[in-house]
């Protein structure tokens, strides 16, 4: 891919958080951080439009919850044609960590994971979207 070259004017206050944001995720530079920037956009306007995505759904929850996991792959066959893998780790006697990773519809993808996190038991869930391209 040929990369392009252009001038950029900001105020010195954006500047300035640009390079705040250049430091604090250590991008080697301001073009790496305007890259990051313009494709982080990029991603959440597809999530906006419904276009096909990909991501993951991470979950930690007691595996001694009853019934957890038997609501939880009830709630995946449902959504199966989401599904790509599923990754189960157990952190602890009593903690575990399951990490989906999906694709499809934004708008399918966030009813998936809004289903499995709102089971009771799950102590933490979040939904992760990007591009697949």
């Amino acid at each position: 891919m040929k990369v392009k070259r252009f001038g950029v004017s900001l105020e010195e206050n954006l500047l300035g958080r640009l390079d705040r944001l250049v430091e604090e995720k250590q991008f080697p530079n301001r073009s790496q951080a305007i890259r990051f920037l313009i494709n982080k956009y990029i991603v959440e306007e597809k999530w906006e439009s419904d276009d096909e995505v990909a991501g993951a759904i991470v979950l930690v929850y007691n595996h001694h919850k009853r019934d957890l996991q038997n609501k939880s792959t009830e709630v995946q066959h449902n959504y199966h044609d989401l599904i790509l893998s599923v990754q189960h780790v157990h952190l602890n006697h009593d903690n575990c960590l399951e990490t989906i990773a999906v694709k499809g519809s934004a708008k399918r993808l966030r009813a998936l994971a809004d289903k499995l996190i709102s089971i009771k038991g799950i102590k933490h869930g979040e939904l992760v979207m990007s591009t697949h391209e």
